[in-house]
């Protein structure tokens, strides 16, 4: 998958070095030609589904379930008995986790997924997701170009637009197909993805995963419901995690800039006559967007987020699993291994937003909450949940000890006020003496 931001795809390596002349008699942009290439165009939109707005969701949804066929992934879901493996499997963890955290049992239904599942199941996310993305990526050249420019083009704007929307879901489908025939659990990304309350496994994957694990089928299932079911208990009883999540994406769509001196390239690469030559010049990469500040400190944001919540999870189902599954140290390196080496969730957010998921604030999110739980205990823990203006930053995981103690002396103000406010004078005496 790319590692470009969402909506920009390497340039096809065929091109490379081709002038203008040879890409299919590509000539100078001439805008009285916009009758012929309008026509053209109709009959690709016939077929492109109903689908409005920056992102073709029905292209993408096309695609991603033929792909998916492709690799033979059933339609339908699984008999009565994988489900019911599904259901015990999670239903013995909520159990196992319940001494271990304060958070109640967030599952109000649990399901074994397809891959095709997963794709209809979690789509409605990805466009809260990708929407702000693609919008302001499709935009952001448009809105560059001279006045002059857009009264000229009149029309063809709004079908390059449609070509931007297929251009995308195009991308999007493959990433999800990908995805779809990857990912174990709903929440494997580290966001909600399925609908609210569902605890959501894919056995087909899971059993393409244990192969080569030396670990018993049961054994794996089990973790990795363990796994999913925490996540459900964070999302559920969180209330503002799940918009926080799609809130910084948003952030991070409204800062992105387009180098608008690529707009003379993009002229000279769009051939009239030849469509194909507009989608081609869109996800060549030449309006690749570029960071800036506002930018990077809302992907900062988010990374630190991801990186609390996989963080919680791995503790809470550590200290859930650990003494009851002999492999549970194992699968839990591996998934990390799978994490470092560029897995679903990597994938995802560097072909979404150019996020890495970095191991080590996982690793430094993980240390934090196992230090506060031994320090102040599973309900203080929680706590930290309350509210966004509690959690940790990313500069608390470069120092989990610091945040730690602080966030002792905080509660401590909290539960005796008075005794605050005595200790408060008292320093301010010591110091005007």
């Amino acid at each position: 998958m790319s590692d470009l931001p969402f909506g920009f795809s390497p340039q096809d390596p065929d091109d490379r070095g081709r002038k203008p002349e040879d890409q299919g008699g590509a000539n100078p942009f001439d805008f009285n030609q916009l009758g012929a290439m309008l026509s053209q165009l109709g009959a690709m939109f016939s077929n492109a589904g109903t689908s409005s707005g920056p992102v073709n969701y029905d292209l993408a949804k096309q695609i991603a379930l033929q792909q998916l066929a492709g690799k033979g992934a059933p339609a339908t879901g699984f008999g009565p008995d994988r489900n019911s493996a599904v259901a015990d499997a999670v239903h013995l963890a909520e159990m196992w986790l319940d001494p271990v955290t304060a958070l109640p049992a967030g599952a109000r239904k649990t399901e074994g997924w397809t891959a095709r599942e997963w794709v209809e199941r979690t789509l409605p996310t990805w466009q809260r997701l990708c929407d702000p993305v693609a919008r302001r990526v499709s935009g952001a050249w448009v809105e560059a170009m001279p006045a002059e420019a857009k009264e000229a083009a009149g029309p063809l704007l709004s079908m390059l637009g449609q070509m931007g929307g297929m251009a995308f879901g195009s991308q999007l489908g493959g990433a999800l197909a990908q995805l779809g025939s990857e990912v174990l659990t709903s929440t494997e990304v580290g966001l909600p993805l399925g609908p609210e309350g569902t605890a959501a496994l894919l056995p087909e994957n899971i059993d393409r995963f244990t192969e080569g694990l030396e670990r018993p089928a049961s054994e794996v299932l089990v973790f990795l419901a363990a796994r999913e079911a925490a996540h459900q208990r964070l999302f559920s009883h969180v209330p503002w995690l799940r918009q926080r999540l799609l809130d910084t994406v948003e952030e991070f769509a409204r800062g992105i800039k387009v180098d608008t001196s690529a707009l003379e390239q993009l002229a000279g690469q769009v051939d009239p006559a030849n469509p194909a030559s507009i989608e081609e010049a869109m996800r060549s990469g030449m309006l690749e967007p570029q960071t800036t500040p506002e930018q990077q400190a809302a992907l900062t944001r988010l990374e630190t987020l991801l990186a609390l919540v996989e963080g919680w999870v791995d503790v809470v189902v550590n200290e859930a699993v650990g003494e009851r599954l002999p492999g549970a140290d194992a699968l839990r390196e591996t998934l990390r291994r799978r994490r470092a080496s560029g897995g679903p969730a990597e994938q995802t957010f560097a072909t979404l937003v150019g996020l890495e998921m970095r191991p080590r604030r996982h690793r430094s999110a993980a240390a934090l909450w196992k230090l506060l739980g031994d320090q102040y205990g599973i309900e203080q823990r929680e706590s930290v949940w309350e509210h966004p203006d509690l959690v940790p930053t990313a500069e608390d995981l470069d120092d989990p000890m610091e945040f730690a103690e602080r966030f002792g002396r905080t509660r401590q103000a909290l539960e005796d006020p008075i005794a605050e406010l005595e200790r408060t004078l008292k320093d301010k005496d010591s110091d005007t003496d």
